[in-house]
């Protein structure tokens, strides 16, 4: 079972701001809350629960809360909802939640959270690793039978943009801080952000892609974050740049890059998300020498189970004590 990213990724997106969000439902606390584990149960999920105190109960049974471990079975967990009106909070398996929201049951009056920011530490680090791999041409190194000129890019002192401001990004930038990097991130939310030089609002995103040696998207996906990588923004970035996307495919146009990856607009794009995904067999991008992809890899099931097991626990636990929950859904904002 794989589990995504809040590609989300996040507790923020570079979507413009919106209205204040709604203030999450006030829940009292539920000693021994009464919790079901969906579609199916793993026994990482069913630890995490009852070390935190909670009661397992069957799905579909009377419960105080829903563990959903599937992004797949939206139809399911609709019916499960349906058939136990009492459940007041639901958490899931993802960062993002886009799959959920676009049916609406986001806003069923409940208390939602999400995987967000769980899965920061191995998503950053991948993000890491592509944008190295491209640099240092490591996909030409590795396909080459001759020893080849001598050529790659130093990532120390570059300037990078970043779009996203949540968990992913916030250890992202732990993780280059080594290399004294000038790094810009793009968010709905102005606020500064720890290791950052600037931080800038999407209106301004035009105007910190050029320069940057590296542009990542660890952004959520909403109706605003979608396309927003197309052509005047792959016409903006130097030639040199690079871009890594660990966040969702449809975030770039996918027809956009091609172009731009075949007229050397920008120097490479490395994807662990594409648009379509999978990828098909045969198509551009595969054959591309400047195209890295990798699978929506960045977190495996073997990764992110120890992550959301914490999850699971910590919620329960404060849920009992009707304290506030971590990674919470925002049904307006959309993750």
């Amino acid at each position: 079972m794989s589990y995504g990213r809040e590609r989300e990724p996040t507790d923020d997106s570079s979507a413009p701001p919106s209205s204040p969000s709604p203030t999450s439902p006030t829940i009292p606390a539920v000693p021994a809350p009464r919790v079901a584990i969906g579609p199916t149960s793993d026994q990482y999920a069913v630890d995490a629960v009852t070390s935190a105190g909670g009661q397992l109960v069957e799905v579909g049974a009377p419960a105080d809360a829903i563990v959903w471990l599937s992004a797949q079975d939206v139809p399911g967990l609709r019916a499960t909802l349906d058939a136990t009106p009492e459940v007041r909070w639901v958490q899931l398996p993802y960062a993002g939640v886009e799959v959920f929201a676009r049916t609406g049951m986001l806003s069923d009056g409940r208390t939602w959270t999400c995987a967000k920011g769980s899965y920061a530490e191995p998503v950053a680090e991948h993000a890491l690793a592509l944008a190295l791999a491209g640099l240092r041409h490591l996909p030409e190194r590795l396909a080459a039978t001759t020893w080849g000129p001598p050529k790659g890019t130093s990532l120390y002192d570059a300037d990078v943009t970043i779009l996203g401001g949540g968990g992913i990004t916030e250890m992202l930038l732990t993780q280059l801080a080594p290399f004294r990097v000038r790094a810009t991130v793009v968010s709905r939310n102005p606020e500064p952000v720890a290791g950052a030089v600037r931080t800038v609002t999407t209106d301004a995103l035009h105007e910190v892609l050029p320069g940057a040696l590296v542009v990542f998207l660890a952004l959520a996906l909403t109706a605003e974050t979608t396309g927003i990588i197309g052509a005047a923004e792959l016409d903006l970035m130097d030639e040199r740049a690079w871009l890594v996307n660990v966040a969702r495919g449809p975030h770039i146009v996918t027809p956009a890059l091609v172009e731009a990856l075949q007229r050397g607009t920008i120097a490479g794009a490395a994807l662990d998300v594409t648009d379509p995904e999978p990828l098909p067999e045969g198509h551009v991008l595969w054959s591309l020498p400047n195209a890295i992809i990798t699978p929506h890899t960045a977190d495996t099931p073997e990764m992110t189970a120890p992550h959301l097991a914490k999850r699971i626990a910590t919620n329960v636990a404060r849920f009992a004590k009707g304290e506030k929950l971590q990674g919470l859904v925002d049904p307006v904002a959309g993750y």
